[in-house]
C-alpha cells in the first residue's frame, strides 16, 4: 500500500484491508507524507502490518518497488491508501489464482456490472486509450490496463526490475509480466472514484508519461532485459 498524504483515509482503508481474513501481511510505504499519515499508521496495533518510511517523495512506482524484497506471502494485491477500490472483494481477485488458473488477475472498472461512480469523461477515454495501445503491444485483451488492482503471485512480483518513480509503473508492470509469459486473468470490480477536490493525484503529465512507458517497456521481444 503506497501512502502520500492520506491522512483523512489511511486509518479507514487499513482497517477495511485488515478486516479480510485473507491479508497475513500489509506493507504501507509512506511515501515522505508531509501530513500525519505516518503516525496515524503507527498508532494500529497490528502485527501483520510493516511500515516502511521513504526520505523523500518518489512516487507510487518507487513505493512498490520499496516493497518488493519484504513480501512473504504466496500472492500480492497492489492497494491504494484512499477508499477508491473496496478490500471487500479480494476473495473474488485471487481465486483465479487460487484456482491455478491465472499468475496476474487485473481487477477491472470498466468490464462491470458491479457499482461504479460516473465521473470524469476524458479519464474514461484517456484509460481506454492507454488500455488499447498497450494491448496492441503485449497482444492482450485488458479492458482496464491502469486499475490499481494488480494481483500478483509473489514469484513473479519479484522477478520484476521496476523502474519507474510515478504512475508510469501501470503499464510497466504489464508489459513486463507479459514478457514473462504471466496468465492474465480480469475481474469485474466496483470502483468509488475520487474528485481531485478529495484528493485525486494522477492528471494529464502522467498520461503522457504513460504513453511513454507503453513503448519503452514492450519494445524486448524477450524478458531477459525486463525482470530482475
Amino acid at each position: 500500500m503506497p501512502a502520500f498524504n492520506e491522512e483523512n483515509t489511511i486509518s479507514q482503508i487499513i482497517d477495511k484491508v485488515l478486516e479480510q481474513k485473507i491479508v497475513k501481511q500489509l506493507i504501507i510505504v509512506d511515501d515522505y507524507s508531509s501530513d500525519s499519515t505516518a503516525s496515524i499508521i503507527r498508532k494500529k496495533r497490528d502485527s501483520r502490518i510493516l511500515l516502511l518510511q521513504h526520505s523523500s517523495n518518489s512516487g507510487k512506482g518507487s513505493a512498490i518497488r520499496t516493497a518488493q524484497e519484504y513480501v512473504n506471502q504466496p500472492i500480492v494485491l497492489i492497494q491504494d491508501a484512499d477508499l477508491e477500490y473496496s478490500p471487500t472483494q479480494y476473495g473474488k481477485l485471487i481465486e483465479p489464482i487460487m484456482e491455478n488458473h491465472a499468475d496476474v488477475v487485473y481487477g477491472s472498472r470498466f468490464q462491470t456490472g458491479e457499482m461504479r461512480r460516473v465521473h470524469y469523461f476524458w479519464h474514461y477515454v484517456g484509460n481506454r486509450f492507454l488500455t488499447n495501445l498497450s494491448n496492441a503491444f503485449t497482444n492482450l485483451n485488458l479492458s482496464d490496463m491502469e486499475t490499481c488492482y494488480k494481483v500478483i503471485k509473489r514469484e513473479f512480483f519479484q522477478k520484476l526490475k521496476i523502474q519507474e518513480n510515478r504512475f508510469g509503473i501501470e503499464p510497466e508492470i504489464t508489459g513486463k509480466l507479459a514478457a514473462l509469459g504471466a496468465r492474465f486473468y480480469e475481474v469485474s470490480i466496483s470502483y468509488y472514484g475520487r474528485s481531485y477536490s478529495e484528493g485525486k493525484k494522477i492528471g494529464v503529465k502522467d498520461g503522457f508519461s504513460a504513453i511513454r512507458c507503453i513503448l519503452k517497456y514492450n519494445k524486448y521481444s524477450s524478458g531477459k532485459k525486463l525482470i530482475r
